[in-house]
Order: structure tokens, then sequence, then C-alpha cells
């Protein structure tokens, strides 16, 4: 192995969870003979005697928070180790590299990046320049993100906290510890919202059936009692995932998962939910983000309303939870479109099913975003706030803008709380039913209901 403590990886945030952007990159770098030193700023403090000694610092930025923490990371590296070479790496970092590498960064690398980060390390090991390396952006050189299939190895999760550590599964009154994988990275489709086509562009890359069993082996080993499939769809792949949680339980009969996936998705593989729910799949988290049509079609999401109601009918017929991610405040989100979501969630006993946090998500419009080519964004985008990373844009109904921030005042506040859901959705509902001059909310939330049961989920509220 090389010298050791040379090479330092850095995650600032993903969403609770034992971060792949430290475990992934690690293997492939040791797999090349290096020694390198991980650090989850999320979990731990900043280590003065992992930064002093590094020559490169690696920074993993896989969505919007992580790439506001990391910024301001950087500069405390720096202010350390004024010497070493800072390299940005991951979705946020093709989104935002001019900015970055005007102000914080020696490089940056996106797409499928780990092994063009070899490539970087080996250069600077070696005195020589990393211009000639196609993949990796610097000051004076731009680049693409990278889009081919990887050789991976194993991800290396041996400079991690443990699992005690990271969110974990709560179900029946009971936790349970809990791994991350990743089985596909990128995503077939064009949301218009998402930031991974801006990247991908509508590709997709599997990960090896081996390595993804190998890699929930040894977090069974490390005591890992459920396993979150962290792909951005599940189900793009439907044959390759199949192979794999078959082989899962096989291998770990007891073993539960859960995975995210499309409402279109869901429906055009209903035929599999039955064996996925058999297998041992415990919920689904699905990007529902409105339940207006207008909205989703100026998202170009892929499903209605309707498609909606069915997938949920599905899920419920297999004993598998939906868990809705929602955009709830856009340009063409009505007050009646937010009045209506909220409606629903009590009708349809999702209460439980939903973080808080949910309620006050504010569309993201970050660089590159497919949203700044449609006309219909244009009227309400005010301009790009640069050291927030998104461009600002306002609501021709002041009313929702005004709402969006009382209700995310409130959510944080509850969140500090560690109140009920079901409370904090009462105080979200007042708020937004207030505003209203001429509809009033029908029924109220039993919070004590005695037949309230509440649906597995992990330990911690989970936003880009």
């Amino acid at each position: 192995m090389r010298q050791q403590g040379s090479i330092l990886l850095i995650s600032c945030y993903e969403l609770g969870h034992q971060p792949i952007g430290i475990a992934s990159p690690m293997g492939f770098l040791e797999r090349a003979g290096f020694s390198p030193r991980g650090l989850d700023i999320a979990r731990e403090n900043l280590d003065v005697c992992r930064v002093a000694p590094a020559r490169f610092v690696g920074i993993s930025v896989p969505m919007h928070t992580a790439l506001r923490l990391g910024v301001e990371l950087a500069r405390r590296v720096r202010t350390i180790n004024p010497g070493c070479h800072i390299c940005f790496y991951g979705l946020y970092a093709s989104l935002n590299s001019e900015y970055l590498l005007q102000s914080c960064a020696d490089s940056i690398v996106g797409g499928e990046y780990e092994e063009a980060l070899v490539k970087l390390v080996e250069a600077l090991e070696e005195g020589r320049s990393v211009h000639s390396i196609n993949e990796v952006g610097c000051r004076d050189k731009s680049s693409e993100p990278v889009l081919r299939r990887l050789a991976f190895p194993v991800p290396s999760r041996e400079e991690l906290p443990p699992l005690k550590e990271y969110a974990q599964l709560q179900r029946n009154g009971h936790q349970h510890l809990a791994g991350y994988v990743e089985a596909s990275r990128g995503c077939l489709h064009l949301c218009l919202h998402c930031p991974i086509p801006s990247v991908y562009g509508g590709r997709f890359f599997v990960v090896e059936k081996g390595i993804v069993l190998e890699d929930i082996r040894r977090l069974v080993r490390a005591g890992a009692e459920h396993i979150t499939f962290g792909d951005p769809d599940f189900l793009n792949g439907p044959g390759h995932s199949l192979r794999i949680v078959r082989a899962m339980h096989d291998e770990f009969s007891g073993l539960t998962f859960d995975f995210t996936a499309k409402v279109e998705h869901l429906l055009k593989h209903r035929t599999i939910l039955p064996e996925l729910a058999r297998l041992g799949c415990l919920f689904v988290v699905s990007a529902v983000e409105s339940l207006s049509d207008t909205v989703l079609t100026a998202l170009k999401k892929g499903h209605t309303r309707a498609d909606v109601t069915d997938a949920l009918g599905l899920l419920r017929s297999c004993g598998i939870a939906l868990r809705p991610s929602l955009v709830a405040f856009t340009p063409w989100t009505t007050l009646d479109d937010y009045l209506d979501v909220l409606e629903f969630v009590e009708m349809e006993k999702l209460i439980d099913h939903i973080d808080p946090v949910q309620y006050s998500i504010r569309l993201l419009i970050p660089p590159g975003s497919g949203l700044l080519s449609e006309p219909s964004i244009r009227p309400h985008l005010v301009g790009l706030e640069q050291a927030s990373f998104t461009y600002r844009w306002t609501h021709p109904d002041p009313r929702m803008d005004e709402l969006q921030a009382e209700v995310a005042a409130e959510v944080e506040r509850a969140s500090t709380a560690d109140e009920d859901a079901a409370v904090t959705f009462g105080r979200v509902k007042r708020l937004a039913f207030g505003v209203h001059k001429h509809r009033r909310a029908v029924g109220e939330i039993g919070l004590t209901e005695p037949t309230r049961k509440r649906p597995p989920r992990l330990t911690e509220s989970w936003f880009c």
C-alpha cells in the first residue's frame, strides 16, 4: 500500500446513511494500492490530525445540502492545510463546477467518478499534471461527467462510523440497524426538477450483482437487519433488482429492505410487487411530489393524480407501505392544490407515512436544471443565488411564499422537539386552511386512535 494518510475522503451529508460517497471510492483507491482515510462530518468532528497531513482531500457532494456544507468545509480544510489538493466529486460537483473551481476547489469530477478519482490521485502522487485527465475539471479546463459503466470493487466501510451511529429501521416499536447499498446509479427518466438528468441525461448503470451481495454480506456481519437500496430508481432495471433481492433473501431470509421507485414504474411493474413483499420489502419511497396534474405536467413526472391512487392501492394490497416525497411548493401549486394534498394524506391515513419536512419542501432549481429551458418557469425566476446554489423564484400568489416560510419554521421547530408527526400535521393543516378565506378543513385528526398503526420507517427525516 502507498503512503497512508495522504488521501482523505470527506462526506458532509448523505441522508442519515453510512455514506456510499466515501465507501465506494475507498474501494477503488484501495484496489489501486492506496490507503485512504475517511471522515463523515455528519457523524464526526473535523479531525485536524487527518486533515493536516493530507495531500489530497476529496469532498463528496451527492446532493444540495452536502454541497452547501462542503463549500464551508473546504474553506476550513484550506485553512488547516493550505497546500492540499481539494477535489469535489459527485452529482452536485458537475452542476456547480464553475463556481467551485473559482472559489474553493482545485478540481471536480462528476457522474461515475471513482476511476477518474483514482487517476487524479495517481497523477498527484507521481507529480504529473492533472490536465491530461479528460474526466477531471480544473480551473482552466472544463470536463464532462463520466458516463460509462465501471468495474466496481466492494465498497470499503472500515473508515466509517458503525451502523449504530446512523438511521435505523423503526418497526413495531423496535429499532433495527440498517445498511445502505446501491445496485444502480443514474436514471432512465428526465423529470425536469430532478438534478440527475442534468448529469446522466437519461442513462443508468448497474452495479454487478456479486458486488452488491458481498456489500450486503458485510453489512449483515456488521449487524444490519434491514437494507436500503439507495438507487435513484430501483425499478429502472427490474430484472437486475429482482435477481439481487432473490439472492439476498435466499441467503438472509429475515433481512428486510426498502427502495425508491417512480409511480409509473410501480404501475408498470405491478406484477412483481407481491414477490418483492414476500422477499422482505417493507416500504417504498416514491417521488409523488404533487397531486395536481398541472404541476405534475410542468415537472414532467410521468404520472397523474389517479396514478398515485392506483399505486397506493397496489402497494397496500401487497402489504408494502408507500412513503411519498413531495415538492409541496412550486410556482404552479395553488393554495387549493396544497390543501388537497393535506386532505388526501389525512383521508388515506398517510400521516405517519410522510416526514413533516415534506410539507415544507420548495422547488429547488440548481444550475443546469432542466427547468431552466422551460418557458413556464421564466416569469417566476428572480436570478441565481450562487452562494446557495439555486435559482430564486417567487410565487404569483404571495400567500404561498408566506405559507411556505411559516410551514418550514413549524416543521423545523417540531423536528427539534421530536414532536409526533400527527401533531405537526395538525399544525400545518391549521396554518394552511387559515390562509384560505372560503374553504374549511374537513374533519379533525384522531391523535389517539386506538387502531393507529405506524408503518415501518427510518429514524431520520430525509430530504435533499
